[in-house]
């Protein structure tokens, strides 16, 4: 072998023995804490504070474990090696050896991060940065940069190897799922995962500028360096759509994190999960205008009667005057609680109206005065006993709760006042085509809200149900009480919890666990459920940080939806404006956010796209200049292995052109992106589409924020017609591709695509 060859042997094997002691210190991690938890299982009976400090040690222990089952893969990535000869390792979660010395580095924490950010004009002190490849347990190779070669050693020069880790990682085939990039991230996406926590991050960069995986890093990151604030409150992550979190969905747990919730726009309105979405030309729901509808038509079903309110009970006529009837609605909204709260307040004074009526009505009834039929010794007796005088609050109290008891009393109440749940309120609203025009105010096109009563709910539905849940309330009268109760017990059971964990040194063992987030699960008898279990399930949940991606979708309404999540304002927003699709979505991120932040938000521009080859992106930079020339596109690092192309053939014939994209790549995924007026018609030819299969069918809208090593775009025309933003959707179609693409179409080619003429 020759002298670098033997360089290299020797340091793959100087690795590998390295790598090996690692996996051995997590290999005894594990074992303690599988031994710890089925000793915490063991435990039977015992007091309460007993069954405290299980759930203390259980919680935490299970914990730990999943962490480190998490980093099984690819555990050790990185070596840094300084001027003075010190080395450095880096990978996924710290360990440290038998005598306590810190010998694998978390990738968030602050010494690691040279690591990422070192360069040739400011190395940030270091002389090489290896990149180790793993393959199983196994180092299968080594990337060397270095910073400056005389400070090596010769043996040191003699084992330099490989390329740039990114571009051999961007050369791997596609798997269907994104992976992590703990291993290659780039300077400018370290600036975004190690931001403030405090305010709002805007993350703006164009295709396969990598935003969306720097975001996932930043709720690793954010966690790790802000656990006390963020554990408790949780993180929430709002994706497009079902498929791309299904996508995305191995990044975090790769990266030991697991408490975090990841949902749509569809599915932030807790037992509902939203599918179907409305025309791509609707913009009135995604309207902020829509929560003035909503207030409007809520205040029509507070009503009163156009006279007198008469109830007929057993015999007795019942009658509230109008302007009473008036006094008490009024008096109801003046608590400004929301409607079913202060619909407890409307029911209590409307039942004491009506025992008052009922006790006139019962006194008329006595006909006293043609008893006395002039007899002089009766008329003392047929005078007016004025029984509603005479009742006091008790007498109120108890002829109200009689009197709720009635059928009649009931129906008469609800038809004034009624109790709503948010979908019959939003079902009734956009089913009416008078109220909705009656409530909509100038502009808001409230015609094309009009759908039938049963028809299932749209994701544009969700902030709607989410607004009026916001407006109905519920009565929580009886829950308050219990959490009065529970406050006090809670108080008890954290100065114990905070005993357990200091006495049982689970804090020693690198397990974040904090007193009062086992108090508070104990108190809820949440004994099996995790933060993250807890807010998905909690429509007023406030998470501690809100991630955002595909940000540019979201309409005015959603926006109102996500910032209630998140009453600190702590946000990442992931997008890019010239790939808005929906006609209701941003057109500036100042439009969005300055509502609620008041300029108080910042922009991280991603400029360098590491996904797209430049070929494609020349095709992609025509696309964007002709339907939004102020936007710029990124910069591609890398050529491609083939020039685009277009292709004229009818669909049917689609099949053997994938056939050929598949054989070209080798290992990989194909993606097929269509028009949404074609994509049933597509999809019928590949059965197994979706992103477990070398090939998926997708529509523009279900591609956004995927990656595939070969795309093939179906029905460029229908792409550009089916929206407003028919553009802006070509524009993301043609730049999912991270090798290889091909435009079928039938009929003429748009001319934005003559350079594939």
């Amino acid at each position: 072998m020759t002298n670098r060859q033997d360089g290299l042997a020797e340091a793959l094997d100087s690795e590998q023995r390295v790598v090996a002691w690692l996996y051995g210190l997590l290999d005894d991690a594990r074992g303690r804490a599988q031994a710890a938890l089925r000793e915490v299982y063991t435990r039977r009976g015992g007091t309460r504070q007993a069954m405290v400090e299980r759930e203390a040690m259980a919680s935490a222990q299970a914990r730990r474990l999943a962490q480190l089952n998490a980093v099984e893969r690819g555990l050790c990535f990185g070596r840094v090696d300084d001027a003075e000869g010190n080395s450095v390792y880096i990978g996924r979660l710290g360990l440290r050896d038998e005598h306590h010395e810190s010998v694998l580095i978390d990738w968030r924490a602050p010494a690691a991060r040279p690591f990422y950010v070192a360069t040739a004009t400011d190395p940030r002190g270091l002389v090489r940065r290896r990149h180790l490849h793993l393959k199983d347990r196994r180092v299968a190779g080594i990337d060397d940069e270095v910073f400056d070669l005389e400070r090596m050693s010769e043996d040191d020069r003699r084992a330099l190897v490989g390329e740039a880790a990114l571009l051999a990682a961007l050369r791997r085939g596609r798997t269907g799922r994104m992976g992590d990039v703990v291993a290659t991230i780039q300077t400018e996406q370290d600036r975004v995962i190690r931001a403030s926590l405090q305010g709002a991050l805007v993350v703006q960069g164009g295709p396969g500028t990598g935003k969306t995986v720097a975001a996932l890093h930043r709720a690793a990151y954010l966690l790790y360096t802000h656990r006390d604030t963020l554990e408790r409150r949780g993180v929430l992550v709002v994706g497009p759509n079902a498929m791309f979190l299904r996508y995305i969905g191995q990044v975090l747990p790769a990266l030991g994190e697991t408490q975090v919730v990841m949902t749509t726009v569809g599915e932030m309105f807790p037992g509902l999960r939203a599918r179907a979405v409305d025309a791509p030309a609707a913009v009135a729901k995604g309207d902020v205008r829509m929560a003035e509808v909503l207030a409007r038509a809520l205040e029509l079903r507070q009503r009163v009667p156009e006279g007198d309110l008469v109830v007929e009970l057993d015999g007795l006529r019942l009658r509230v005057p109008h302007a009473q009837c008036v006094r008490l609605r009024e008096r109801a909204r003046a608590v400004r609680l929301p409607h079913n709260m202060a619909r407890k307040l409307y029911v209590t004074e409307l039942l004491k109206e009506l025992a008052r009526a009922e006790t006139r009505a019962l006194e008329e009834s006595l006909h006293l005065e043609e008893l006395a039929n002039g007899d002089p010794e009766l008329e003392e007796l047929a005078q007016p006993l004025d029984l509603e005088g005479d009742l006091d609050e008790l007498d109120l109290e108890l002829a109200s709760r009689r009197l709720w008891d009635e059928p009649e009393v009931r129906r008469v109440v609800d038809d004034l006042w009624p109790e709503l749940t948010p979908m019959r309120l939003v079902a009734e609203l956009l089913s009416s085509a008078q109220t909705l025009e009656s409530v909509a105010p100038p502009g808001l096109a409230w015609q094309e809200l009009v759908r039938p009563v049963e028809a299932g709910w749209t994701v544009g539905d969700v902030p709607l149900l989410d607004e009026a849940a916001e407006l109905l309330g519920e009565d929580d009268s009886a829950r308050r009480a219990a959490a009065k109760q529970a406050a006090a017990e809670q108080a008890e059971q954290l100065l114990y919890a905070g005993e357990v964990l200091q006495s049982t040194g689970v804090l020693e063992e690198g397990i974040f666990a904090r007193a009062d987030v086992l108090a508070e699960r104990h108190a809820d008898d949440g004994l099996d459920l995790t933060t993250a279990d807890r807010a998905a399930a909690d429509r007023t949940w406030a998470y501690g940080h809100v991630i955002v991606d595909e940000a540019q979708e979201l309409s005015a309404m959603a926006w109102r939806m996500v910032m209630r999540r998140v009453p600190a304002k702590s946000l990442t927003v992931v997008g890019d404006i010239a790939q808005t699709g929906s006609a209701a979505g941003a057109r500036s991120w100042a439009e969005v956010l300055d509502p609620y932040l008041e300029g108080r938000w910042r922009v991280e521009h991603l400029m360098v796209n590491y996904r797209t080859p430049v070929e494609i992106m020349e095709v992609a930079a025509d696309v964007l200049r002709a339907f939004d020339p102020g936007q710029r596109p990124p910069e591609s690092v890398r050529a491609g292995e083939s020039r685009p192309r277009a292709v004229r053939l009818p669909v049917p014939a689609l099949p053997a052109l994938v056939e050929e994209e598949l054989a070209e790549i080798g290992e990989g995924r194909v993606g097929v992106v269509t028009s949404d007026a074609r994509h049933e018609e597509v999809a019928r030819l590949f059965p197994q589409g979706d992103l477990d299969a070398p090939v998926a069918v997708l529509t523009v809208g279900q591609a956004k924020g995927l990656e595939f090593d070969a795309v093939v775009v179906v029905d460029p025309a229908g792409i550009l017609a089916q929206s407003p933003m028919g553009g802006r959707d070509l524009y993301v179609a043609v730049t999912r591709a991270t090798r290889r693409l091909t435009v079928a179409y039938e009929g003429e080619l748009p001319g934005v695509l003559s350079r594939l003429a």
